[in-house]
């Protein structure tokens, strides 16, 4: 168990929130492991779910987080007869206490594994774009080729979550899809790789006999896309540029993983655009068209914090162009 035995220890995540007017004096000695009762119970909402979840009964578990609360001079849950919810100050609390654990545990595995003589830790959060394209895989490869002893986490996270925990320290390296502004103070990213899109069309469709095809061949035609909720600008983006290449879509199903998309089609459910190194999987029912006339691509960033210079971070990221002309081949 990790304990914070002096009021600086909540320095390590500085922030602007409420709780931030807590007075550091009540707060002498901050138990990490109460802080891991706090987000159970945030993130079941039930004191009993969250006690049986940690192995424990409820009453103690009351108890903690009560003490919790009074410790801090904050209210971070109210309660009702079947659940209770984050207040506003519990949520912002929730987000520091997750980072300030994740911390913790990074620093009690590094030092277990220095103990054993083992080397430094890496944790890398990456989107299903870095795997299929070879980029994770080949920068895993790199790393460990300089740096064996490095003990290797991974993280399958979406791009906003990867530079949210990039800058809490959950996180060391992100393969990401949206980096960060240029001008981010925190974070540095490079491109990685670029993908193009490809045409995927079910195997028994006239389309998949020809050799090309022109926006005409594509306009009215059923169509698979991503969902509208789940990334409003990818969708906005394709719709567009599907107008100003000279066809509109008939989008009848929605699907946000690219397998699914591809499953789909290989159903005869309709066409769909997908990245092109997709095609080396070869899947059964489902041809590929090449669209150069189609100007949108899926990108893969590599991502870290500007102040993290350790060298088996940077051989996860540098150089990005190296990873593009190896993942490309």
């Amino acid at each position: 168990m990790w304990t914070a035995r002096e009021d600086r220890s909540l320095e390590m995540f500085p922030s602007k929130t409420k709780f931030d007017k807590v007075k550091m004096e009540k707060v002498s000695m901050l138990d990490l492991r109460q802080l891991s009762y706090f987000v159970a119970v945030a993130e079941s909402e039930n004191v009993g779910h969250a006690a049986a979840r940690l192995g424990m009964s409820q009453s103690p578990l009351s108890r903690q987080i009560m003490q919790l609360e009074a410790d801090l001079g904050l209210t971070l849950f109210e309660r009702s007869r079947q659940r209770i919810h984050l207040t506003q100050e519990g949520c912002q609390f929730l987000t520091e206490a997750r980072a300030l654990l994740a911390q913790a545990e990074r620093v009690e595995a590094e030092a277990r594994g220095l103990g054993r003589g083992e080397g430094s830790l890496a944790t890398v959060g990456y989107t299903e774009g870095a795997v299929h394209t070879g980029v994770l895989t080949h920068a895993i490869r790199r790393m460990q080729a300089q740096h064996s002893g490095v003990t290797l986490t991974l993280n399958a996270m979406r791009s906003g979550r990867q530079i949210e925990a990039i800058r809490t320290r959950e996180i060391d390296v992100g393969f990401l899809y949206t980096p960060p502004d240029d001008a981010d103070p925190d974070i540095v990213h490079a491109l990685a790789f670029d993908d193009p899109l490809i045409l995927a069309i079910p195997s028994g469709d006239a389309l998949a006999k020809r050799k090309s095809v022109t926006p005409a061949d594509l306009d009215g035609r059923p169509w698979i896309a991503s969902s509208r909720y789940s990334n409003v600008a990818t969708r906005d983006s394709f719709l567009a540029t599907c107008a100003a290449s000279g066809f509109t879509p008939d989008i009848r199903f929605e699907a946000d993983e690219p397998l699914t998309m591809l499953g789909l089609v290989a159903a005869g459910l309709g066409l769909a655009l997908t990245q092109a190194t997709l095609r080396s999987l070869k899947l059964p029912g489902v041809a590929f068209i090449q669209v150069p006339w189609f100007p949108l691509s899926v990108k893969i960033h590599v991502a870290r914090r500007r102040s993290d210079n350790r060298r088996h971070i940077l051989a996860l990221t540098c150089p990005a162009r190296q990873l593009f002309r190896t993942a490309k081949r």
